[in-house]
């Protein structure tokens, strides 16, 4: 067929092919599935792989076959052509899904659709064959068009010739191709007397009871769909919502329903979880399988999900109440590995050797660095749980995401807001630093605050808690973690040095005895972690404790020479890396993979890799816009040790999955993406453009002067009690005058007018 020409398959999906013909489904035994008939929930890969590729192309379809579970159900959107040929594209409008304006750019008509006046191109003014120049494009803008004009428009025949898999007829258009004498019940009759259809959809009653009779022998099944609730169903003359309270009516003419994710469980208007609906089981009380659609993993979903897909999906299929009978997805790989290696999984099970480290705790839930994140990472199951550690004005040492209280605060909105400065060694940009203000000043006068690292895309989190939560020291933090099952604690030090020569006080020897204090020292079962930019900081602490140190390089690099790597491990045990060190991005395509992982690991450094957030817009699109097939991919491609993440929960659930522990009967929708070559796809003109080459790590990027001594003869106990007052080397930004001796004022001014 002409559509199947423009077809440009790298190398290297030939071997994915291979190797996923050979991958065994072996997966533990389940639980038996409370669906209808008691088997596993089906996955309908609408119009294929459509969250990446065009809806409905060969590329989207074949990525499913691929990627996905077996027998997952290849869904198309049924048009009808003038000379009533069948085609899948998403609607019978076709400007937003081909490049059809610019091949006829006079096809432009008026009709009415359903009732409503519509403009544009439809498909019932072209025969087939005119639409063979025609290109699919990506009808949602916020996907990747990188893919767009390389593919033509499939018929169902190029379908069921090409893909042995289910196919699922969705007829949305039925009564409008009518008005324009063109049957699709003819056409549907024809069809399945020589292809097997396994599933035709309709949301028009009136369909469904035509065929009904004439496709049952043929072994297809009947689904009524449901469009929002408050639509009308023509043949009826009922809402779509009244329908819903009437099973025993649509199981006269439909063995299944689809119906929007919204109808089980419904959310509220700012988007949180309400309680479960009883349509799945009275739907199969009447003896209906349920179809939920409308999941994608780049759509906004629930706040309750912390976006993550995986655990969307789980709500559907495996809550303890109910399944339902299959997933409507633009997201097929997401949904089979969902069902295939997520759902009936035991807490305690463990089957990666993955470090989950928390970023200021659990991050992503609650405001960064509080009691409630602290506690979440905790019961989310992290290995180690984390604290920034700056200092306040009084020498109370504190957990807080920087030393800069305009992040992780309310201090905007403050009246310290107006005594902002900048302080060029610690940022750029100005700020209200924590030693400007007193423990107090920011327990009584600030709130924490969530961040939001996706708000240019409109994306925030869990907003119900935005300012949730209480700041913490860090002998809370201690004590926290002493009285917890983790593995260890990080501590991460910045701004040692300037910490010692302007504010006189000495982070290091500070934390050493806060550790101390806690007790940790003492326990074997725990371990206490450093990490830091600084060499010397490590070197610092190296030479007086046993703890566990971490390099954090906190540039993006290409790799490492010999000496560099030498100098590293000769002071701490692992090394931080960002994730683009390891798979360099561009146009948010991976375009390669550095041996940074596997050369450091060599000098016997342990590799954790940062920052993994959630939100979809995070990751580029090698990862299907799904947090656990990046994590999958850092772990089993780039072997790293452990990952730094928002969200320990998502990371916590991919250790535990079963199927990590199938070696090589691991099903194919958990094998890790081949990072760097989805990008082979894309035909010019739209490859991404090179990168600059990113720089080397060498011996002038890690050796560091030891750190200064203290400024003045004093060093602060971890809460401050009973000692002189940190001064800050600018003005305080403290509300009314600030009583300082003499002395001590003049220094303050002159170190404030050196750094200004």
């Amino acid at each position: 067929m002409p559509a199947f020409k423009r077809c440009f398959w790298p190398p290297w999906l030939a071997l994915v092919v291979l190797l996923s013909a050979v991958a065994a489904q072996k997966l533990p035994p389940k639980t038996p599935w409370p669906t209808l008939t008691g088997e596993e929930p089906a996955v309908i890969a609408r119009g294929g792989m459509s969250g990446l590729f065009p809806d409905s192309s060969q590329t989207a379809y074949s990525f499913t076959q691929l990627f996905s579970r077996p027998n997952t159900v290849l869904w198309c959107d049924l048009q009808l052509t003038k000379d009533e040929v069948g085609i899948c594209l998403p609607t019978v409008k076709m400007d937003n899904s081909t490049d059809i304006v610019d091949i006829f750019p006079d096809g432009k008509k008026d009709y009415l659709l359903n009732g409503v006046p519509v403009s544009g191109w439809f498909t019932i003014d072209y025969e087939f064959e005119e639409l063979s120049n025609v290109s699919l494009i990506q009808g949602i803008y916020s996907r990747t068009n990188k893919f767009d004009g390389q593919l033509g428009i499939l018929s169902v025949d190029d379908i069921h010739e090409n893909f042995k898999s289910p196919l699922w007829l969705n007829f949305q258009y039925t009564t409008f191709y009518s008005q324009h004498n063109i049957s699709m019940r003819s056409y549907l009759l024809e069809l399945t007397r020589r292809v097997v259809i396994n599933y035709v959809s309709s949301p028009e009653v009136s369909f469904l009871t035509s065929i009904q009779a004439r496709v049952a022998q043929r072994s297809t099944h009947l689904v009524f769909r449901f469009m929002d609730s408050d639509v009308i169903e023509p043949s009826t003359n009922q809402s779509y919502g009244s329908l819903a309270k009437n099973m025993t009516f649509i199981r006269t003419f439909a063995s299944g329903i689809i119906m929007p994710k919204s109808y089980i469980w419904p959310v509220d208007s700012s988007l949180y979880l309400l309680p479960h609906t009883s349509i799945v089981s009275d739907a199969h009380k009447a003896g209906l399988q349920v179809f939920a659609a409308d999941f994608a993993n780049d759509f906004l979903i629930a706040y309750n999900y912390s976006y993550d897909p995986i655990s969307e999906y789980i709500s559907f299929v495996d809550n303890g109440a109910f399944s339902v009978d299959g997933i409507v997805t633009d997201s097929p790989v997401t949904a089979s590995s969902a069902i295939g290696c997520f759902a009936h999984v035991e807490n305690s099970s463990t089957a990666a050797s993955l470090t989950v480290i928390s970023h200021n705790g659990a991050s992503g839930v609650y405001p960064g660095c509080t009691d409630l994140a602290y506690h979440q990472a905790i019961a989310d199951g992290a290995d180690y749980i984390d604290c920034p550690v700056q200092v306040t004005k009084d020498g109370v040492l504190i957990c807080m995401t920087s030393p800069d209280l305009f992040s992780g605060t309310t201090v905007a909105k403050s009246a310290y807001a107006a005594s902002e400065s900048i302080i060029p060694e610690i940022q750029p940009s100005a700020g209200v630093f924590t030693f400007n203000l007193t423990w107090e000043d920011i327990q009584k006068n600030l709130k924490p605050e969530i961040s939001a690292p996706q708000q240019k895309y409109l994306i925030y989190r869990n907003p119900l808690y935005q300012n949730a939560g209480n700041f913490v020291t860090l002998s809370d933090f201690l004590s926290l973690a002493t009285n917890s099952s983790l593995a260890g604690v990080v501590i991460t030090i910045e701004n040692a040095a300037f910490s010692n020569k302007n504010l006189g006080f000495n982070l290091v020897e500070g934390i050493q005895a806060a550790v101390e204090q806690s007790g940790l020292t003492n326990q074997t079962g725990m371990e206490v972690m450093i990490m830091s930019t600084e060499s010397a900081v490590l070197k610092a602490i190296g030479a007086k404790n046993s703890f566990k140190l971490t390099y954090m390089i906190d540039e993006s690099i290409s790799g490492a020479d010999n000496s560099s790597i030498a100098d590293i491990a000769g002071f701490a045990h692992a090394v931080a890396v960002g994730k683009q060190s390891i798979y360099p991005v561009s146009t948010a395509f991976i375009v390669g993979k550095t041996d940074v992982v596997g050369r450091f690991q060599a000098a016997n450094l342990s590799v954790y890799a940062y920052l993994f957030l959630n939100e979809f817009t995070s990751q580029p699109w090698d990862f299907f816009s799904d947090p656990t097939v990046e994590i999958n991919s850092y772990f089993q491609a780039a072997g790293v040790n452990g990952i730094i993440t928002d969200f320990p929960q998502t990371a916590v659930a991919y250790k535990r999955n079963p199927c990590l522990a199938l070696g090589k009967e691991t099903p194919r929708y958990m094998l890790p993406v081949l990072p760097g070559e989805l990008v082979t796809l894309v035909q010019p003109p739209s490859l991404p453009p090179a990168l600059p080459p990113s720089p080397v790590l060498d011996d002038a990027d890690v050796i560091e002067p030891p750190l200064p001594p203290t400024s003045r003869n004093a060093t602060l106990s971890p809460l401050g009690a009973g000692q002189p007052p940190v001064q800050s080397p600018v003005a305080s930004s403290h509300p009314g005058p600030t009583r300082l001796p003499l002395l001590f004022s003049l220094l303050a001014l002159i170190v404030g007018a050196s750094l200004s």
